[in-house]
């Protein structure tokens, strides 16, 4: 079954900036997509969760949300099976829980087939 591994979150004063990785098991063809979710502190439950970034089966294509256009970025690494989310100029709305959800690029935000564990950023001055 497919595993998504985050790790990189942590604790950064506004303005500051992050990297989030994620390792994906196994590489895939066609359609499938892999995207960042955020899931803010007290949400509940897994609905709650919105999507950030995505990025089309570790090709060049990607979308994000408006509100992190201009400020974050999707690289990916295909030999290390890895994505990453480049987070800068960070600001306190910007913290919760990170995941990486394994998905469809026609349903990037909309439908999710697999979940990492998350990992927590905090901004905070």
């Amino acid at each position: 079954q497919l595993q998504l591994v985050e790790s990189g979150g942590g604790s950064v004063q506004p303005g500051g900036s992050l990297r989030l990785s994620c390792v994906v098991s196994e590489f895939t063809l066609g359609d499938h997509a892999i995207g960042w979710f955020r899931q803010a502190p007290g949400s509940e439950p897994e609905a709650a969760r919105k999507g950030v970034s995505c990025i089309k089966n570790f090709e060049t294509q990607t979308h994000y949300a408006n509100s992190v256009e201009g400020r974050f970025t999707i690289p990916r690494d295909v030999a290390k099976n890895t994505v990453y989310l480049q987070m800068n100029d960070l600001r306190p709305e910007d913290t919760g829980v990170y995941y990486c959800a394994a998905t469809r690029w026609a349903l990037c935000f909309i439908r999710v087939n697999h979940w990492g564990k998350g990992t927590l950023v905090t901004v905070s001055s």
